[in-house]
């Protein structure tokens, strides 16, 4: 798949099929849509794409809203699209400037010239341009002026995938992250950077990777300990994550995203690791001591193990 994020430096083939979206976590309901691309590829020829942009569109008409909670991050979503088997994907820089585009404008100079549409795969509910003008009607009265087909993805459809999306969060929200996976379609993960910590894990033999997350919109499962899929430097496997404030050892409320990998050993300060949340194992609690905490690991450890049948 071709990431695009500049149309200007980019010559596009002709006979396009695109779909415009926020496309945030790429779930079931996005992936029945992308799968509509793919059909019509197969009957009528042409290179599916998805148009999305970058920050979302949120951060830029909303810059005061503090707890917009994404289900990727950019690089994330990309990489999700890819599985799809899309053939490109324009990751669009959305701007005041943007959002205050005439929709015909936006027809002719960038669905038309630049991407060359040919067929366009769009909701019935899609807003777009100036004041939110454009529409599903504005799509189809163009159609013939500019020689492009449009396929109307159905209410039902639309209603789909606002519900997965909304059930999604809720299920993170909770902490369920088996419910989270099955609107998916896929085991909820996030991706970071591992960095410096207290090096308390250590210290009782369950040495952790800190993870900062590069976008701080990205939405981290409710407070407590999971089981989770690692993968980092070419490795892949399981371990434990904490989600919390430790307050066995903590006096800040600061979030901190703890990772025990099981039968690993190296040095992987800075590098990108990625950790996918299987099951919620517990609540994260405050013991009287160290000791206390230790065993409690340790009861996490067994029980990690045991539901992957491991020793």
């Amino acid at each position: 798949m071709e990431v695009v994020k500049d149309l200007d430096k980019w010559s596009f083939v002709d006979d396009s099929i695109v779909t415009i979206g926020t496309f945030d976590g790429v779930h079931r309901g996005h992936k029945k849509l992308l799968q509509m691309l793919g059909e019509i590829k197969t009957k009528n020829g042409g290179k599916s794409v998805v148009f999305t942009f970058e920050p979302h569109p949120r951060k830029v008409l909303f810059p005061d809203q503090k707890d917009l909670q994404l289900l990727s991050n950019p690089d994330e979503k990309t990489e999700l699209i890819n599985k799809e088997g899309i053939d490109i994907t324009i990751v669009y820089p959305f701007t005041t400037a943007f959002s205050q585009i005439e929709p015909e404008k936006f027809i002719k100079e960038i669905l038309v010239e630049k991407l060359k549409v040919k067929t366009l795969v769009i909701g019935y509910d899609h807003k777009f341009g100036k004041d939110r003008k454009g529409d599903i009607n504005t799509f189809k009265a163009n159609a013939g002026k500019y020689g492009y087909d449009v396929f109307e993805i159905p209410a039902e459809e639309i209603n789909d995938i606002n519900i997965s999306s909304t059930k999604i969060r809720k299920a993170l929200f909770d902490g369920d992250v088996k419910v989270a996976a099955e609107f998916l379609g896929y085991t909820y993960f996030i991706s970071g950077y591992i960095v410096h910590g207290k090096k308390l894990g250590k210290k009782i033999s369950f040495p952790t990777a800190n993870i900062v997350l590069p976008d701080k919109d990205k939405l981290v499962p409710k407070n407590g300990v999971y089981l989770v899929g690692v993968e980092v430097e070419g490795f892949k496997g399981y371990g434990m994550m904490n989600v919390g404030t430790n307050p066995t050892t903590d006096t800040d409320e600061k979030i901190k995203l703890e990772v025990n990998i099981f039968n690993f050993d190296k040095d992987i300060y800075g590098e990108l690791i990625k950790v996918e949340f299987i099951e919620r194992l517990r609540d994260e609690k405050k013991f009287n001591s160290i000791e206390e905490l230790v065993t409690a690991i340790k009861n996490d450890e067994l029980n990690c193990k045991r539901i992957l049948n491991i020793s």
